[in-house]
């Protein structure tokens, strides 16, 4: 069978609209035939039982049996226009992710972690070429961020004390809905056993009708923003039922890289000399404790986030910036389009800022950014969307909410979530630490302002709660203008109050005598505020594998009798930019290959060398499996050839220039045909004639 690469197939239906109206289309069909051929053999019940003649049955019966081919037809197309085999002429989508798998472990990019073992669910390892490719794209990353936008890079221990994970919120409000089955105590997310219904059921369901197809896919585009109330609803409307088997894994391993900095941003600001805007990011691992762990890369307990806090004037979210990213054009999927039904658009997104359908031109700007990074990456454009969140979706902390999604054939997957964190997390955490985590604006004149004065009268509040007098005392002077506005009123109604200390982790009794709250007019030399953070949140696993997905094709072998496996990665997310081989084994050769690959190493380029001594043919087929970009091949000591991997095309070029070209186009600073309108071409017969060269020398 022909394999083309993915990007050639059909779109899953629920995604593209000129899909979505042939399933419909077809759906519609096939209730019609089914309906014809009802009552085509009513009719020959009909005829047998009004005595027709033989003749007339038989006619009767070959038009039933017509119409039966017919409805086998149109099945046959619903199913490749359900799964993406685009009319028998690609492969399936299942079918196409089984061959990027099977080659990804193959040749050791990712295998199962603890095989001998029979793996563990969820947890994977990542082979040479794999732990290269994602070297490569975490390098980028620092480049693309950390270095071009000045940023300041962290590395936090991945065990998180519960008290900051509970200032955060995760413990209390980061909560998947689950269902239980009682015979068995197995648990299963909500969101998850209506999501597999839905899709199984417009997958293998041929005779379902359009409108029942239609409200499928609607759940499916509103999922996220169902209460628990509707998704439990619909799992009994729909008598969705599991099995699988059950584990429980409480953990306090960290599930964001995020709070690491949240809680060092008043060092971090300190250290950027007290000035704003500015980003922090970090690099490292995280966990979640996936309840059922499946799509291999895309849903495991342990992963690599790469992740950006940049704090910004919450009053002032313009970007410097922003005019190198407003012009772009590119798929965006905001909240209405969803509500409504209809699918991503092409959208400018200096237009989307413009509009109010971005937030602000921060957090535009990352969403720019993070385009520019994901397509430089390999990811093909088409197959890459901007989504907002809808509302019920939204994070507690969340102002508005982007995720980056590229479509895999597993469908479309959250890779990026781009986010407008307000100022909850360092607010969170100044009331839980008593920290003030806030930066200031100094005024060039003096304003007359009202202030907030908190005083604790520390005599009464050390006789109240002796040791504990300190954290009594910063909680109160920590207190927001509302909550001490509050106790004001309440203290001098009732003359004491219940205040919640969250550093004793335990309410005490304040009276009128320990504290006094008033508002008074000052002259202020600078405004102090809690910044507001835009985080770009990069799934790096999830990244990778739809990298994989959007750079495997198969083309056919030179004899034809097979299908040679290709990635074609970039260079610069390549594993290995180049290797090295003498056309035939001969001393001479694999010493030049030898010098080459010292070269080519001290130039600072990834290299293989492959001296086995197979056919030259199958030795490129190795290293195109491998997405290796460029292949030196030695057939004289003086000059070589380098051949590009997907046209194929071959320079020659003298030995000594072999890493700087290399080199150039590795790096992006030449194209390939810059390379070749500079060198000479390389054909096949000359191949031809230097293995005849080197028998004859032989």
């Amino acid at each position: 069978m022909f394999i083309t690469p993915i990007s050639s197939l059909q779109r899953p239906a629920d995604d593209i609209a000129p899909m979505a109206t042939s399933e419909d289309s077809l759906r519609r069909g096939l209730a019609e035939k089914q309906s014809t051929i009802d009552a085509s053999g009513n009719s020959i019940r009909q005829l047998k039982s009004s005595g027709a003649s033989n003749s007339e049955i038989d006619d009767a019966v070959k038009a039933l049996n017509a119409l039966k081919l017919e409805k086998t037809s149109i099945e046959t197309q619903l199913k490749a226009s359900i799964s993406g085999d685009a009319y028998g002429s690609v492969m399936s989508r299942d079918a196409f992710r089984q061959a990027v798998v099977n080659t990804l472990e193959r040749r050791l990019f990712y295998i199962p972690s603890f095989k001998i073992y029979r793996g563990v669910a969820g947890l994977y390892d990542y082979g040479p070429p794999g732990c290269a490719v994602k070297s490569n794209v975490l390098a980028f990353w620092r480049q693309h961020f950390v270095l071009e936008e000045d940023m300041l890079e962290v590395d936090c221990p991945c065990v998180t004390p519960e008290v900051v994970l509970k200032a955060s919120g995760h413990v209390d409000k980061f909560t998947d809905l689950m269902v239980k089955d009682e015979k068995t105590g197995t648990c299963y997310r909500a969101d998850h056993l209506l999501k597999d219904h839905c899709k199984d059921k417009l997958e293998k369901d041929l005779a379902m009708s359009a409108d029942k197809a239609a409200e499928l896919k609607h759940i499916l585009a509103v999922l996220d923003d169902l209460s628990a109330e509707e998704l439990g609803a619909k799992i009994k409307e729909y008598g969705i039922t599991s099995i699988g088997s059950s584990g429980v894994s409480p953990g306090y391993m960290r599930p964001e890289t995020a709070q690491g900095i949240f809680v060092n941003f008043k060092d971090l600001y300190y250290y950027n000399g007290n000035k704003l805007p500015f980003a922090a990011a970090q690099i490292g691992q995280a966990f979640r404790n996936e309840i059922s762990p499946r799509q291999g890369l895309l849903r495991v307990r342990e992963f690599t986030l790469a992740e950006i806090e940049h704090f910004v004037d919450p009053d002032d979210k313009s970007h410097p910036k922003y005019s190198e990213v407003k012009n772009l054009e590119f798929l965006m999927f905001p909240r209405d389009l969803q509500m409504s039904g209809q699918s991503a658009k092409r959208l400018c997104l200096g237009e989307a800022v413009s509009k109010g359908i971005v937030n602000n031109q921060t957090l535009a700007y990352f969403i720019g950014r993070v385009y520019l990074f994901l397509t430089r990456l390999g990811i093909d454009e088409e197959r890459l969307r901007f989504r907002q969140h809808l509302p019920n979706e939204m994070a507690h902390y969340a102002a508005d909410c982007w995720d980056a999604e590229i479509e895999s054939s597993y469908g479309w997957i959250e890779c990026v979530g781009i986010a407008d964190r307000s100022a909850y997390d360092l607010r969170a955490h100044t009331d839980k630490s008593g920290v003030a985590l806030v930066a200031q604006e100094k005024f060039a004149q003096p304003k007359e302002v009202e202030k907030l004065v908190i005083t604790p009268i520390k005599k009464e509040v050390g006789l109240a709660f002796k040791g504990n007098q300190k954290m009594v005392v910063e909680a109160l002077e920590a207190m927001s203008e509302k909550e001490a506005m509050d106790m004001k009123s309440v203290l001098e109604t009732k003359g004491e109050v219940e205040f919640e200390v969250c550093t004793l982790e335990k309410t005490v009794t304040i009276t009128k005598k320990m504290v006094t709250i008033s508002k008074e007019k000052k002259k202020e030399h600078q405004r102090v505020f809690t910044p507001s953070v835009i985080e770009p949140s990069f799934g790096i696993g999830r990244i990778i594998y739809c990298l994989y997905e959007h750079s495997f094709y198969m083309r056919p072998s030179k004899a034809g009798d097979e299908q040679l496996n290709v990635f074609r990665f970039p260079p610069l997310v390549a594993p290995i930019k180049c290797t090295v081989f003498p056309l035939v084994q001969n001393q001479q050769y694999e010493e030049v290959a030898k010098n080459i690959s010292r070269s080519l190493t001290a130039a600072g380029i990834s290299n293989k060398k492959d001296i086995t001594g197979t056919s030259i043919g199958k030795r490129y087929a190795r290293t195109d499996e491998l997405g290796v970009p460029f292949a030196v091949t030695v057939d004289s000591t003086s000059s070589v050839t380098i051949r590009e991997r997907d046209s194929k095309d071959q320079i020659r070029v003298s030995i000594d220039e072999v890493a700087a070209v290399v080199k150039e186009v590795s790096e992006g600073r030449a194209t390939w045909a810059d390379i070749l309108n500079k060198y000479p071409a390389h054909t096949s017969l000359s191949v031809k004639e230097a293995l005849l060269s080197c028998k004859s020398r032989n």
